[in-house]
């Protein structure tokens, strides 16, 4: 099945690309979830209206994107849980606290969609975190998971 994409899609492209996807993939996630558009001749030509919208976000926003990287390498983030003894904790930790928790600590907001845990996290202590804030441009900040008192 032909799709063009109309965000961007890990491991698959970015929006304005043609790409070719299993029929079920993309009639049951990615056309509801609205990443993608199905392929047609007329949907064809929209691809020059995405592709300029996303040239002109990415030259303003690839400055953009190196001065948050310098910001989040820098900042010392932390995130209160429910823990048990041992530092185990109640569940793990999701994107959406660790977004909650660089906001926080004084860092600007991020799109949950684009971080990368390390795996599950279900226990306290000390976690490399990395977002792709650009396709060009990735940071990496240290999440400290404490136990709350």
């Amino acid at each position: 099945m032909k799709i063009i994409l109309t965000q961007e899609v890990s491991g698959l492209g970015t929006p304005g690309d043609i790409v070719e996807v299993k029929g079920g993939y993309g009639r049951n996630y990615l056309i509801p979830q609205g990443y993608a558009i199905p392929w047609t001749r007329g949907a064809e030509k929209q691809i020059d209206v995405i592709k300029r919208a996303r040239a002109a976000r990415e030259v303003r926003d690839l400055d953009h994107a190196n001065e948050i990287r310098s910001s989040l390498e820098n900042l010392s983030v932390q995130l209160p849980v429910r823990a048990g003894q041992g530092g185990r904790l109640y569940g793990s930790v999701t994107p959406a606290e660790v977004t909650a928790a660089v906001k926080r600590a004084g860092g600007p907001d991020l799109d949950k969609r684009r971080l990368e845990l390390p795996g599950q996290i279900k226990s306290t202590g000390d976690y490399k975190v990395q977002i792709r804030l650009h396709p060009e441009v990735a940071a990496a900040f240290t999440l400290r998971v404490v136990a709350e008192k």
